[in-house]
């Protein structure tokens, strides 16, 4: 495969994205109120291949100030020129109406949110008891949220997070409110805001792309099983999170966070460092304080790396625990949706929001008991609670400052009253990682098939070939950085009947259940820790994604549950803990993780720095 280059503004648009982002209709820009066009590319950025490089590098250097194009992020951001005028009319306190105005519903204008400030920061408890206290309404916070993506995705450091914003946002507020005045909340989130990774269904005037241009106009006539539930609970559904195109699943190349359709995710942590994993979006809307809570998704580290990398909350739940109805799939033995939060406190109310038993997901499974997955706030106590140390993960032993955040974690938990034993060994090989890759070719093209012909062949696309053959047609655009080699490869798959799918399976999901049933029961434990990451890799659009370290697959591949929680810091870094368990122990990993978050206060909020002058 060739190796892309990246050269300083400009994004390469081939006819399809211009007829169709012409074509389009009911996207609201919240600066400016106008219909943009939804374009390609992170804030202006053309890709060159190295060979091209070679020989046009000179023209490249007389044309590099003329190749500025229109750069959008999908109901959220605003051509560089507008981005520049915006924040030259921020600094001199002289801003037009139009630059002035967030967004529009129903003829209503939304000014800057200076009125009520600082939301960020708090906590979805904190948000909650204020709206109970009538400091607050749900349309107050739902218009702070997005004043603060227009400030932070599209301006300022320029995330790119978020692809769109909801243009119902604000009805949905103002209805909530009404309900509020009249009967009290509608349920446990009523008036907090969410963001959903784009590759969740929602039935109103968001699309649901994957991050592919593939998908761009497509919009689900249903919500999710998840969506439907979050509405219920009275989560206002703010934004759509930008994500690693089709879950980092199109190439073993991929750049995380980089979708054909909003381009490259940044670290609020350090502006020029990968976001890691496919939920990178919903990750980084809740560190930077774009929105209180976010939804991910997983296959195999797609909540809890991008959860550590950016150093907030994560829950990958007990699969099957939360429907996949209305997700674009890659593997129904793996995938599962799960949130993001600051704290542990408030991704544990967004759990219960996100559970609940859904018959027609293949792989649905009910918690045997009624359960309550609020930790124990009066007590801190981890007496009695038998905690083993898993040594062996990927990247285990190499980085000092992982290792010194592990030990300092150890300790902590032995201070708590916890019996640590030290170590236990799950093996991980490399044919069982290969057994896990053919799972998911497997699944995914009977998957993406499946999903497709549900939603009616968005784009005349009905199987995994016609989305190759969309790519390659649409190459420029769709394929800049990195190929398809993973799907070619799951296209080559026969069908679920194929006794090779069987055999994968029994090599990947079957084999690790069984060991880590047999871990838990030799050492007689409740939680298995680990780290989750090491300190952020610079984002490389030659080479890809460069992983250090990664204890995920155990709990992906066995459908278990894991929590992850802020540990310490590497050079303005984050380094997360995982707490794992058996399924359906997920109140047992969140109490253990709630005791070490409020002992350890771990969590900084992102600071935005360009770089690191020290490499990590």
């Amino acid at each position: 495969m060739r190796s892309p280059t990246r050269k300083p503004w400009g994004c390469a648009f081939n006819e399809f994205v211009t007829v169709n982002a012409h074509s389009r209709s009911g996207w609201t820009n919240p600066v400016s109120g106008l219909m943009l066009l939804t374009l390609v590319g992170m804030m202006g950025c053309e890709v060159a291949t190295k060979e091209e490089v070679a020989t046009k590098e000179q023209a490249a250097a007389q044309e590099q100030v003329a190749i500025k194009t229109e750069v959008v992020t999908k109901g959220v951001a605003t051509t560089p020129d507008a981005a520049n005028k915006i924040e030259a009319e921020k600094e001199t306190g002289t801003p037009d109406n139009a630059a002035s105005t967030l967004t529009s519903t129903d003829d209503q204008t939304i000014v800057s949110s200076s009125i009520v400030t600082g939301l960020e920061s708090l906590t979805v408890p904190d948000l909650r008891q204020r709206l109970a206290d009538g400091e607050l309404t749900a349309v107050a916070i739902t218009r702070f949220f997005l004043d603060r993506i227009i400030a932070m995705n599209n301006l300022g450091p320029r995330l790119n997070a978020i692809i769109q914003t909801n243009p119902d946002a604000i009805a949905i507020a103002q209805e909530l409110d009404r309900r509020f005045a009249a009967t009290g909340p509608t349920g446990p989130l009523h008036g907090i805001p969410v963001v959903l990774k784009d590759n969740i269904d929602t039935g109103d005037a968001m699309e649901t792309t994957a991050g592919s241009l593939a998908l761009l106009g497509h919009r689900a006539t249903n919500d999710a099983f998840l969506t439907a539930r979050l509405r219920a609970a009275g989560a206002v559904i703010l934004a759509k999170a930008n994500m690693s195109e089709w879950a980092n699943f199109r190439s073993n190349d991929s750049s995380s966070g980089w979708s054909s359709v909003a381009g490259q995710t940044r670290n609020p942590h350090v502006l020029d460092r990968n976001t890691c994993g496919s939920s990178s979006g919903s990750a980084v809307a809740v560190a930077a304080g774009l929105s209180p809570l976010a939804v991910g998704t997983e296959t195999d580290g797609s909540i809890v790396c991008p959860a550590g990398i950016n150093g907030v909350v994560g829950i990958k739940p007990t699969v099957g625990t939360v429907s996949r109805r209305g997700i674009i799939p890659i593997s129904h033995t793996q995938d599962t949706a799960g949130p993001m939060a600051k704290t542990v406190l408030g991704a544990a109310m967004l759990l219960e929001a996100l559970v609940g038993y859904d018959p027609r997901d293949r792989g649905a499974r009910r918690f045997p008991t009624p359960v309550n997955f609020m930790p124990d706030t009066q007590t801190l106590d981890l007496n009695g609670t038998r905690i083993g140390v898993l040594r062996s993960f990927f990247g285990s032993g190499k980085y000092p400052g992982v290792e010194r955040i592990f030990t300092s974690t150890i300790e902590t938990l032995t201070d708590l009253g916890a019996e640590i034993i030290d170590p236990v060994r799950i093996d991980s090989t490399s044919t069982l990682r290969d057994a896990e890759f053919a799972v998911m070719k497997f699944e995914f093209k009977a998957g993406i098939a499946e999903y497709l012909g549900e939603h009616g062949n968005p784009n005349n696309l009905a199987t995994l070939a016609d989305l190759i053959a969309f790519n390659n047609a649409n190459a420029t655009s769709v394929m800049p950085l990195f190929g398809q080699n993973v799907f070619t490869e799951s296209e080559a798959m026969a069908g679920l009947s194929d006794p090779a799918y069987q055999t994968a399976l029994e090599g990947s999901a079957l084999l690790v259940r069984r060991a880590f049933s047999e871990a838990f029961s030799e050492h007689d434990l409740d939680v298995l820790i680990a780290p989750v990451n090491a300190p952020a890799w610079k984002t490389d659009w030659v080479h890809g994604d460069r992983f250090q370290l990664s204890s995920s697959s155990l709990a992906a591949i066995s459908g278990n549950p894991s929590v992850v929680v802020p540990a310490g810091y590497i050079s303005s870094l984050p380094v997360n803990i995982a707490f794992i368990g058996p399924a359906f122990s997920e109140p047992v990993l969140i109490q253990v993780a709630y005791a070490f978050e409020q002992t350890t206060r771990a969590f900084q909020p992102p600071r935005f720095l360009p770089t690191l002058e020290t490499e990590q």
